[in-house]
């Protein structure tokens, strides 16, 4: 496979999971956390330092709407609930 082949197949999945992640947005981060060791933040965190390695500048926030399709602060008041206790106990923060 050559590489442009497979940096758009690459291109492709990231875009399929984050448009999956926009059609759950009952599954909270800390879910996604605890489970998976990731969630929307890191993703976004993820994709602001592709960016930034390739000379590009996106913010902090241009980064988290790509990811969760609309401003953060705005999923968060429509999506996003309190952490029970059994689950903030059993999360382990990580760097992103």
């Amino acid at each position: 496979m050559d590489k442009q082949t497979q940096t758009e197949l690459e291109a492709a999945a990231f875009r399929r999971l984050v448009e999956h992640l926009r059609s759950r947005p009952e599954v909270q981060n800390i879910d996604l956390m605890t489970l998976a060791g990731f969630c929307r933040n890191c993703l976004s965190n993820w994709y602001q330092e592709a960016a930034k390695e390739m000379g590009v500048d996106v913010s902090k926030d241009a980064a988290r709407e790509r990811v969760y399709g609309m401003p953060y602060e705005e999923w968060k008041a429509k999506h996003q609930t309190e952490a029970p206790a059994e689950k903030l106990a059993g999360f382990q923060p990580h760097k992103h």
